[in-house]
């Protein structure tokens, strides 16, 4: 097919009322979800492994890093994936547009699966810069396309969003399974190679299926005219040659370490919501009724960021942890430690739908969006709490807890993902500016972010305190903040108006 072929093809908008191929949802929802499925897959299978993969001995085809430094990088990773889905979501808007912001992204994942499959240092480098600007690109855009399949007044919106969300966990849970396996049986590189080629098969369900989404003409839907967008287009490519070009020099020279890297990037996931809410508050364009519900904003987006510290940790702390200090058998069955990880998902899976029930069920009656999202970081810290208990007395490096320990702290940490992001996400939407509309959703990825920028500082604590102390103290802290944001819930609920 040429390019004029695709170009002419027609763009009318959401499919009609009648489309209800997918679980009486638009075929395009089926489309989305089905990428979804294995860009989780493979984003969250690779990173099962990762921590495993850099705390390994060299001699056992690992990266010989230490354990805090290993988690440290793995958190400034995925600092990084947040950072660039910013900019991943002006792309969009102005240059790409959605349909292929998303398609270059899962084209960019592919290519950096792949290039870690390669059992080198340098490609596992390369590798995740891609998957970082790939990431960047595709998520935040393919929540937007499943908007459009739907109308304004489309009553199939949230449930198609709740199947959606499954779609995700799906390949949460699925990913580690492979990944895990084939990473402690034939070596890390191997699960490195099952994330690439589910990404591919991502890719290529979602070119099959584009006859059936909303929003997928190759135009952006708010284009810069053609003379700004050649010249930010100029700006974009001088600016990463420029920067690359730096990096290297400074590498060169000794100067950029990786330790210096991590650094960097906590300092700007530091900033970056600093200057986006400052710039809220100061435009003129933000009425002072927008203004005063953008206070009770900055709340959710730092408990979002608590939560989150802990959740992340899913996949390095608390891998590690599984890796040396507990069991790996069930029934006598063995099971390699990235397969911990697939917990979490399948929780979530199970999860969401009852809860979804239960606020259905109880109706006006539900908590507040506040104390929802409170609740998720009350039971991310005591997660924590949690695993400060069969860690502790135990000096030895030889002793290994039950598997149910660490399951335990997955079921806790899943409900409350379930519970702050639906409420989080829903309030974000509720309460941005109408002019900071699209840059407000932004923000909620800023608070991931920041979540992993500190986690890549506080990591590197964890060779050198107790893990009673180091996950109790950071189970206590969360705990405490998810309790000042219930004593909060008056004025929560009063500022925040409308939203319930």
């Amino acid at each position: 097919m040429s390019r004029t072929d695709v170009e002419i093809e027609p763009d009318s908008g959401p499919p009609p009322r009648d489309d209800h191929a997918f679980f009486g949802q638009p075929r395009g929802l089926l489309t989305l979800s089905g990428l979804e499925v294995w860009e989780r897959f493979s984003f969250l299978g690779m990173q099962a492994i990762l921590v495993l993969y850099f705390a390994d001995a060299v001699s056992s085809g690992g990266m010989g890093m230490s354990a805090g430094t290993a988690a440290s990088v793995s958190a400034a990773y995925g600092t990084l994936v947040y950072l660039v889905s910013v900019a991943g979501g002006w792309l969009a808007d102005r240059i790409l547009g959605s349909y292929r912001a998303v398609l270059w992204g899962g084209i960019l994942i592919a290519c950096g699966h792949y290039a870690m499959a390669v059992p080198t240092a340098g490609m596992t480098w390369v590798g995740l810069g891609l998957i970082s600007a790939g990431t960047g690109l595709l998520k935040p855009n393919v929540a937007t396309m499943v908007g459009k399949l739907y109308r304004t007044d489309d009553d199939r919106r949230d449930a198609g969003f709740a199947l959606y969300y499954m779609a995700i966990n799906i390949g949460a849970f699925a990913g580690p399974l492979i990944t895990g396996w084939l990473g402690d049986h034939k070596g890390w590189h191997w699960g490195f190679s099952a994330a690439a080629i589910g990404m591919t098969f991502g890719l290529v369900q979602y070119v099959a299926g584009r006859r059936h989404l909303a929003g997928r003409k190759h135009t952006a839907e708010f284009a810069l005219a053609p003379d700004p967008m050649r010249r930010a287009i100029r700006l974009i490519v001088a600016g990463l040659v420029v920067a690359a070009a730096v990096a290297v020099l400074l590498a060169a020279a000794g100067w950029l370490t990786m330790d210096r890297f991590v650094d960097l990037l906590t300092l700007v996931s530091v900033i970056a919501p600093v200057v986006y809410f400052a710039v809220m508050f100061a435009s003129p364009r933000v009425t002072p009724e927008e203004r005063g519900r953008l206070r009770p904003y900055i709340v959710l987006f730092l408990a979002s960021t608590v939560f989150n510290f802990i959740l992340f940790q899913a996949y390095s702390t608390m891998m590690l942890l599984a890796s040396t200090n507990a069991e790996t058998a069930i029934l006598g069955f063995d099971f390699p430690a990235g397969w911990y990880a697939s917990a979490l998902g399948a929780f979530e899976v199970a999860l969401a739908p009852v809860v979804a029930a239960l606020w259905v069920r109880m109706g006006h009656r539900q908590p507040h969006a506040s104390n929802k999202i409170a609740i998720g970081v009350v039971l991310g810290g005591l997660s924590f709490l949690l695993m400060a208990l069969p860690t502790s007395g135990h000096s030895s490096d030889g002793y290994l807890m039950s598997v149910w320990w660490i399951v335990g702290s997955y079921l806790l940490l899943g409900l409350g993902d379930v519970l702050l992001e639906t409420s989080g996400m829903s309030a974000t939407t509720k309460l941005a500016p109408a002019a900071f509309a699209s840059q407000t959703m932004s923000l909620w990825f800023l608070s991931l972010a920041l979540a992993n920028g500190i986690q890549a500082q506080t990591v590197k604590l964890y060779d050198d305190v107790s893990k009673p102390a180091y996950f109790g103290v950071n189970g206590a802290i969360a705990v405490a903040a998810g309790l000042a944001v219930m004593a909060a819930g008056p004025w929560l609920r009063r500022t925040m108006h409308p939203v319930h």
